[in-house]
């Protein structure tokens, strides 16, 4: 299923709509949908490399947007999601989300936007905790923006040989950031 859908977010790169799918995509996955929109920025970013803010931005946009409705999810209809969550292979990474909250609030919020974790998980978890609204969409902003500009970035920079590598190496440089974000949280705790 996963595949399918990941060649579907391909042919929707080359289509002439495809800042419209992208937008639409970047929407879906913070709140409900299983592909990220990198699979679809990549192509569009190494097609028109002049262009790679300008889609940086929009993904940034449309996913906040998106981290809106998911963090609305969580708020006013959790407990009609709850049975499905707890069947989905989503249960022990919302159970992470909860943690994360509890020990960083703001900083999880940023983290999962960066990184690899699902972020539509954490959005739906920041609804069902209540985090405050404006804090949640400032970490979101910056954490979302930060991963798009980077990856539209570098591989306006790099082209298609970068685009290889950095694929390759994607979950490896995402925990590595995590890690490094953990520990500095860590420490600022530890010292203050």
């Amino acid at each position: 299923m996963f595949k399918k859908l990941y060649d579907q977010a391909i042919k929707w790169s080359k289509h002439r709509h495809a800042t419209k799918y992208l937008a639409t995509l970047s929407f879906a996955e913070s709140s409900f949908f299983p592909v990220p929109p990198d699979v679809m920025l990549a192509p569009m970013v190494l097609a028109e490399q002049s262009k790679a803010w300008r889609l940086a931005l929009i993904t940034t946009i449309a996913s906040v947007l998106g981290g809106m409705f998911g963090y609305a999810i969580g708020f006013f209809a959790f407990d009609m999601i709850l049975p499905w969550l707890e069947g989905s292979h989503y249960w022990d990474k919302y159970q992470l989300a909860e943690q994360w909250f509890k020990d960083w609030g703001f900083w999880a919020i940023f983290i999962a936007g960066f990184s690899p974790i699902p972020y539509k998980v954490f959005t739906i978890a920041a609804g069902a905790l209540s985090m405050a609204f404006l804090p949640f969409v400032l970490a979101s902003f910056v954490g979302r923006g930060a991963r798009f500009f980077l990856v539209a970035g570098l591989l306006a920079w790099g082209g298609a040989p970068f685009e290889a590598k950095l694929r390759q190496y994607m979950d490896i440089i995402g925990w590595a950031l995590v890690v490094i974000v953990a520990v500095g949280i860590a420490a600022y705790k530890f010292l203050s």
